[in-house]
């Protein structure tokens, strides 16, 4: 079996109950019943977070965004409550406790340290773990998470894809918008699995659809992936741009003193 409490595991448990003293047997026995107990009221917490999250247009877009599952949309949405509280994604960002510490005495440049866990953990935790899903699917999260490990390592650059979610869900909330390179096959599986939970009619053998939304094809999953990872390369690309043309570091790329104008007195003596 792939799961233990499962039908084909509870059923393997149930046969060796009859081989344990009756100590044993009524010690696992009552364990199991409180495994059921606690899986039934989880089962409940799950369909009223379903519920909620079909009928909120906020959390359904946060969905959008890879590894960001209806758990994790309801309680980031429950965290933030009304996107407005927050004038900039930074603020939100320090807000869920993803902005790194910083260092500095007197002129010293300033050090970035870890980030700050200030604010509501679990929700932190829960988009660091979507973050992990995020940086195994096709697309530039995973190439901005490839980018940042190479320098910092995995978790380091984990945990910044965690902060460029927040980011990303700032801007998708104060704009009514979706994430823009979203897998539509793959948010549809999303609300399907809800609508499940809330005991929607399965459809076996037949191409599933549901309040007028359809699961792509084979093909049509294909050229999703394939859309995704040109989508990725375009980052990349951006990125090595970027790097290429940037401002290289010293004196003169500087603000500061050593980039001014020289006074009038100085250039006249340099003049001469």
């Amino acid at each position: 079996m792939t799961d233990l409490f499962g039908v084909k595991g509870r059923r393997w448990l149930a046969e060796q109950l009859g081989c344990l003293p009756e100590a044993e047997r009524t010690m696992a026995s009552a364990c199991l019943r409180q495994i059921d107990f606690l899986g039934r009221e989880i089962e409940l917490v799950d369909r009223d977070i379903a519920r909620q999250a079909l009928d909120s247009p906020e959390i359904r877009r946060l969905m959008t965004l890879p590894g960001v599952s209806a758990v994790t949309a309801t309680a980031l949405m429950a965290a933030v409550g009304d996107i407005s509280r927050f004038p900039t994604p930074r603020e939100l960002v320090g807000y869920l406790g993803l902005d790194p510490r910083v260092r500095q005495s007197g002129t010293e440049p300033a050090r970035h340290g870890r980030i700050s866990k200030q604010g509501p953990g679990k929700s932190r935790g829960l988009l660091v773990e979507a973050a992990w899903h995020a940086a195994r699917t096709t697309g530039p999260l995973r190439a901005f998470h490839q980018r940042i490990a190479a320098r910092r390592g995995a978790n380091v650059a984990t945990v910044a894809v965690a902060r460029k979610l927040a980011l990303i869900a700032w801007h998708m909330l104060s704009r009514d918008e979706d994430y823009a390179f979203a897998r539509p096959s793959l948010v549809r599986e999303k609300l399907r699995r809800l609508e499940l939970m809330l005991g929607a009619s399965r459809q076996q053998g037949k191409q599933l659809t549901a309040a007028g939304r359809s699961f792509a094809s084979v093909e049509g999953r294909r050229l999703e992936k394939q859309l995704a990872a040109q989508q990725e390369a375009a980052y990349l690309r951006l990125v090595s741009d970027w790097q290429a043309n940037r401002p290289k570091a010293g004196a003169g790329a500087t603000p500061g003193r050593a980039s001014q104008r020289p006074s009038k007195g100085k250039a006249a003596r340099q003049t001469h």
